[in-house]
């Protein structure tokens, strides 16, 4: 599914992120190890400076462990 600029910008104006940082993050996510921990932290950081959160380091540790032992939940119901 390609996406146009016009798709984009309305998205800047709702989120305040770019069309670079939503295809960087995109594209780190494509061809990223999921399995890393650098990776993970670094995905973990641009969605924080995305969103203007922040979580703390044993908050970002237990995602980050969850991630590399495959714990995360194929249901969505199950996270919450």
């Amino acid at each position: 599914m390609a996406f146009d600029d016009n798709f984009f910008d309305k998205v800047e104006r709702k989120t305040k992120v770019d069309k670079d940082t939503i295809l960087g993050l995109a594209q780190k996510l494509q061809n990223g190890n999921m399995k890393d921990e650098n990776t993970l932290r670094e995905v973990i950081n641009t969605l924080c400076t995305m969103t203007g959160k922040s979580i703390s380091k044993e908050r970002e540790d237990k995602i980050i462990s969850t991630i590399v032992k495959d714990k995360v939940p194929n249901n969505v119901d199950k996270l919450f």
